[in-house]
């Protein structure tokens, strides 16, 4: 049975104070707090088994490699990719991004289209923007509405047969919109294109199943999903990798190498050069273990009562305005103070140990579209409480009382 107060005990950081008061943590969407499991598994590898991986015979090099790729094979069964090779560790999702666009500088031509949406994070639109330019290949845009959502009726219309690529998130991270991925990847295959996935921001909340998605690119990030920050996951369908040049070149990613010709290794590595996160891949593991163990659909039904409870509640402060009103949402609410900057809002609500997130959230054609230079963002995790919802809707109304 799920008791936040025992979940709670997991994550040290929930105990400190900030400015003399209790944390209540609400910056989810940037970062997701650290359970103590992860932890020790951190400090069991450094005390344990560092070493480097795949090129030892020494013991601790084995042994690292093995939990290491066991790591790989967790996050494979977890996301259910086919193949454990289809897995690519990256630093994180603006690194898993940068690969595959790097990649499709050698497929696209100058007629080409690609196609990004309206609610994107500025790194699923600037490498898109650069790869446009370095093959001469035109971005269109999937635009928004005043709820916040995909006008699914112009993606029909822009797609086309010049379309050979769709980069989506999958979750707003600015707005808490969850997109009809499903759909979105069944049309774009019909047009013989590939689609590109950003999960940063839904895959603390939901569980993809990759395969039934029919998904061609998948991407995270560790750090959203309660593991450590500089690391994160590229799936590819294995025929797309494979099509795919290297991104880098060094050591791991080779099979032989003269000074006349380099021959590249096998997938995984041939994308992972250099001397990897060994620990942040292993943690990776850990984390994605200690929120399977809790249950994504008892983190989905808990962090859903938070969500309507809260903005229940901060409706009902005259001059609140919520921007991203979607039926389909996680945990996620971004608001204003009428005629209040959110920067001083949330100046705020820090002095009263409340952590929030101020600005465009890296969204800016979010913020343009709704004309405001930002906004306050309250997101929410399933360590949360309503309590600290009841503080952080207090805290809402002294600042509108300061600030006013």
């Amino acid at each position: 049975m799920f008791k936040v107060e025992d979940i709670r005990k997991d994550f040290p950081i929930l105990s400190r104070k900030v400015n003399d008061k209790p944390l209540v943590y609400f910056d989810n969407a940037a970062t997701s707090q650290t359970p103590k499991q992860v932890i020790d598994t951190i400090v069991d590898y450094y005390s344990n088994y560092n070493a480097n991986i795949h090129r030892g015979v020494h013991t601790l090099s084995q042994e690292a490699t093995d939990l290491y790729e066991q790591a790989r094979h967790k996050i494979q069964a977890h996301f259910n990719a086919k193949f454990s090779h289809e897995i690519i560790f990256t630093s994180g999702t603006t690194h898993s991004i940068n690969l595959v666009a790097n990649g499709f500088s050698s497929i696209l031509k100058k007629e080409d289209e690609i196609i990004v949406s309206a609610l994107e994070h500025h790194s699923n639109i600037v490498p898109w923007q650069m790869l446009c330019e370095r093959t001469g290949a035109t971005l269109k845009v999937i635009p928004m509405n005043q709820e916040g959502e995909l006008v699914i009726s112009e993606f029909d219309k822009i797609l086309s047969e010049k379309t050979k690529l769709v980069f989506v998130n999958h979750v707003s991270n600015a707005l808490g919109t969850i997109n009809p991925i499903e759909y979105l990847i069944e049309k774009t295959h019909q047009f013989g294109a590939a689609i590109l996935i950003d999960g940063a921001q839904s895959c603390p909340h939901i569980k993809p199943d990759l395969q039934a998605l029919n998904v061609d690119f998948y991407v995270t990030s560790a750090h959203k999903i309660c593991g450590p920050t500089g690391v994160g996951m590229l799936y590819g369908k294995e025929e797309w990798l494979k099509k795919l040049p290297p991104y880098q070149g060094g050591g791991e990613m080779i099979a032989e190498v003269t000074f006349e010709k380099t021959t590249y290794a096998d997938l995984p590595h041939k994308f992972e050069a250099g001397t990897p996160n060994i620990c942040g891949g292993i943690a990776f593991g850990a984390a994605i273990d200690y929120m399977n163990a809790i249950g994504f659909n008892t983190i989905a039904s808990y962090e859903n009562d938070l969500l309507e409870y809260a903005t229940n509640e901060l409706l009902k402060i005259d001059g609140l305005k919520i921007y991203g009103t979607s039926k389909h949402k996680t945990a996620v609410i971004s608001f204003n103070l009428e005629n209040i900057h959110p920067y001083d809002v949330g100046s705020i609500l820090d002095k009263l140990g409340i952590a929030v997130r101020t600005g465009h959230h890296c969204a800016q054609p979010i913020m343009d579209y709704y004309k405001i230079p930002g906004t306050v963002r309250a997101s929410f995790s399933f360590y949360n409480t309503k309590a600290e919802i009841d503080t952080l809707v207090n805290g809402v109304k002294k600042a509108k009382m300061m600030l006013s």
